[in-house]
């Protein structure tokens, strides 16, 4: 067994490659973007398929700013209501706000990663990708490095970790997550999907939370998506036995499945229009936590944290 990463430009985006040229399993990343992942490559029946709705030319520095796929969410997850929050009894607005008035998916899904450290042997292929944000919003005005490590394990697993160190001197509040769309062949009504919930959290009609949990239980079991739209948060039961969510595709016998660590007991899943794709998102809290206090995190100076998941790669 063996592992290696690639540095290549394909389509005017520089890209970043890392392979298990065993079993041809491949992870694509965009340093210049956010260090998102672009690309989970499979073999099925001898051909190459991405599992993730991807970026594919140049044109990615526009569209990530519109559908915000595979961004890293980062100091906040989702949505924040109007844009504002309050810390120590000092009102913040965050100036980089989505059309709808809210501020959306954090501050990073646009900026420029630094390649830090990259390694390959029998055992694993790892890059770790930085960014120091400086106050870049006057609406988040703190600093701290978001450091991601991407690792490609045999087995066809992917793990995700992101640790966030605090250089600033004031306490900082924090949220993490991901945002990628998963793309398994064909229609989303024909994948099976389970997650292990506990409850959901209640929405308004703008997509934030009320601060209430409600009873939700609706796919504790796999079964069909169908006709089934999401645009909900959900919070998960802690059984680290077992994924916390999959997704399966019975037509080409592929599916993913998800681990979480406890650092991660939020699930956002969202079923786009096209249907060609679904977002699954694991994330720290709630969206809107700088307000509802849902899962936020609050980190003192000199501090870090580390968010972890695992992605599996599932063939029959």
């Amino acid at each position: 067994m063996s592992f290696s990463i690639e540095r290549f430009t394909e389509q005017g985006l520089d890209q970043l490659l890392l392979k298990d040229n065993d079993s041809q399993t491949q992870a694509v990343i965009l340093p210049k973007y956010g260090a998102i992942l672009n690309g989970l490559f499979v073999m099925i029946e001898g051909e190459r398929i991405n599992l993730i709705e991807n970026y594919p030319d140049e044109a990615a520095a526009e569209n990530i700013a519109k559908s915000f796929r595979s961004s890293k969410l980062s100091p906040y997850v989702c949505r924040m209501a109007n844009g504002q929050y309050s810390l120590n009894g000092k009102l913040f607005e965050i100036e980089n706000k989505f059309v709808d008035g809210t501020a959306i998916h954090g501050l990073l899904f646009d900026k420029a990663f630094t390649i830090v450290a990259e390694f390959a042997d029998h055992e694993k292929a790892s890059v770790t990708l930085k960014y120091h944000y400086k106050k870049d919003d006057p609406g988040y005005p703190f600093s701290y490095h978001c450091e991601i490590t991407y690792t490609l394990l045999p087995g066809n697993l992917l793990k995700l970790e992101t640790t966030i160190i605090n250089l600033d001197d004031e306490t900082i509040p924090l949220s993490d997550g991901w945002h990628p769309y998963f793309s398994l062949g064909g229609k989303i009504n024909d994948w099976q999907l389970y997650f292990n919930a506990d409850a959901m959290v209640e929405f308004n009609d703008k997509l934030i939370p009320t601060g209430k949990l409600v009873k939700y239980d609706g796919f504790n079991d796999e079964k069909f998506i169908g006709e089934t739209i999401l645009d909900n948060c959900f919070l998960l039961k802690r059984d680290e036995t077992v994924p916390s969510c999959t997704l399966y595709n019975p037509e080409n016998k592929t599916g993913i499945s998800f681990y979480p660590d406890s650092s991660y007991p939020y699930l956002q899943i969202y079923t786009p229009p096209h249907r060609n794709s679904i977002a699954i998102e694991n994330l720290s809290s709630a969206p809107d936590a700088f307000n509802n206090k849902m899962g936020l995190i609050l980190l003192e100076p000199r501090r870090t944290k580390t968010f972890t998941v695992y992605y599996k790669i599932d063939r029959d």
